[in-house]
Parts: structure tokens; C-alpha cells; sequence
């Protein structure tokens, strides 16, 4: 899922290297998105490159190379994710070979999860980065069936991990977390945090006065220290589903 903003400037890339073979310049991309700075456009690519949507050459000037479309309009190979995996929790495991269960129809996500013999079925709410925010939890992508000793009381959704901002929590690229649906969280819980009511991250929380702290289980990546008026808690981790 992406943001009308983030969609908007990947088309204009697509559409510049498509007529010119050169990406537009940051100017250009400020200028046709109407944005008032050309931070603002820095904070998109890093988002559609978290996404696996764009690539950056490095040391080369204005050297963007678009990786995929999304799937409606077109899409293009991405190369296969190389992230190293460095810890690997007890977490339940998918059967080798095995085929996802086909998604049911899409449902309101305040809808009770549904019960099949024993099993409990909640939506898969698409991607969410470890790492640099991407774009808000919108619409179901499918679902996943979970034992009910998994989940707590409570509405719960799924979300897919990209990113490795979390590794040190055991959390990898390509996990799916089990999120509770809440809007409050205790100091330490890993949440699903949206800032500015656009952008979705998964990372701890601390609290530091009136401060909100965003902070990752990787040394690579700082912590994020944020006004409350720009964070909302979206749920609390609560399970973890690695597949094979």
C-alpha cells in the first residue's frame, strides 16, 4: 500500500525515465508533487525505497532506477532480498512448499476475527517497515489462520515486516506480526506506530517526558523522538509467524 503521495511521485519517476531515460532532478519532483521542500521528497524515495519500489545508485548523481510498479499498474522483477538473518526466536513455522490459504473476501477490520474448528482467521493489513516509516495501514492484502493461544481478547490484525530495524528483537524481513488492535501502549512494548496520519512503523515505544520515542532493536538506526501530536498507537505486537 502506498500513499497518494508517495504513488504520485513513483509515476512521475517512471513517466520521466520512461520519456528521457534520466530521473527527474529533486527540484522537479518537489515541484510536480506541489511540496514545499525538497526534504519532503527525501522522505518519500527513502519510503518507496524501503518498499522495494526504487533503487539509488550509489555515487552517481540523480541515479534512481525504479525496481517494480505496483501490481495494478504494471510491475517490474525485484532482485531477491539478501538480508543477513542473525537471530532466529522460537516462532511458528509454516510448512516448506506449502501454498498461503486463498483470502477471504475483505472485511471491516473492527469485524470479530473468524472461528474455523479450534483456529482463529484475522486479516493480513499488508506491509509494515522495520526500519524507515512506509505508508499507513489501509485495506486487507489476505489473511492467516493462527491458533487461538496466539492472540489475546480483543480485535487482532497481521502485518508483513520489510525492513531490519528490529532484527535484535528477533523480528526479520518477511515475518509477520500479530498485532492487537489498541490505541495505548505501556513504555517497552513494540507497537504499530503511525506518525503524521500517514506513515506506519513498527518499533518500541518510550516515553521521555511528553515525548514519544520510536526507538529500534538495531544499532544502525537512531531513534525517533516525536511530539504526541504526531504519533498514534495503531496496536501492540503480540505474536510472531515466520514462514519458510
Amino acid at each position: 500500500m502506498l500513499t497518494r503521495k508517495q504513488l504520485d511521485l513513483l509515476r512521475f519517476i517512471q513517466q520521466r525515465l520512461s520519456e528521457s531515460g534520466v530521473p527527474p532532478s529533486f527540484d522537479e519532483m518537489k515541484d510536480a508533487l506541489d511540496l514545499k521542500s525538497k526534504s519532503g521528497i527525501h522522505r518519500l524515495i527513502t519510503a518507496l525505497e524501503e518498499r522495494g519500489f526504487l533503487r539509488r545508485l550509489p555515487n552517481r548523481a540523480r541515479a534512481i532506477e525504479v525496481i517494480r510498479m505496483p501490481e495494478s499498474l504494471g510491475q517490474i522483477p525485484a532482485p531477491a532480498a539478501t538480508t543477513p538473518r542473525r537471530f532466529t526466536p522460537s516462532v511458528v513455522e509454516g510448512g516448506r512448499g506449502k501454498s498461503a490459504p486463498p483470502a477471504p473476501p475483505a472485511r471491516d477490520l473492527a469485524a470479530p476475527p473468524q472461528m474455523s474448528g479450534g483456529a482463529v482467521t484475522i486479516p493480513v493489513m499488508g506491509r509494515i517497515a522495520a526500519g524507515t516509516p512506509i505508508s499507513a495501514i489501509e485495506t486487507q492484502s489476505s489473511a492467516i489462520t493462527l491458533s487461538p493461544d496466539m492472540i489475546s481478547g480483543g480485535e487482532h490484525y497481521a502485518l508483513e515486516v520489510r525492513g531490519d530495524s528490529m532484527v535484535e528483537a528477533g523480528i526479520l524481513d518477511g515475518d509477520l506480526v500479530v498485532i492487537r488492535k489498541q490505541d495505548t501502549a505501556n513504555t517497552g512494548d513494540i507497537i504499530v506506530a503511525l506518525i503524521d496520519d500517514e506513515e506506519a512503523t513498527l518499533k518500541r515505544l518510550r516515553r521521555r517526558g511528553s515525548s514519544i520515542a520510536l526507538e529500534a532493536a538495531n544499532p544502525a538506526y537512531e531513534t525517533r523522538v516525536l511530539g504526541p501530536d504526531r504519533v498514534r498507537i495503531q496496536g501492540r505486537l503480540v505474536s510472531l509467524v515466520r514462514r519458510y
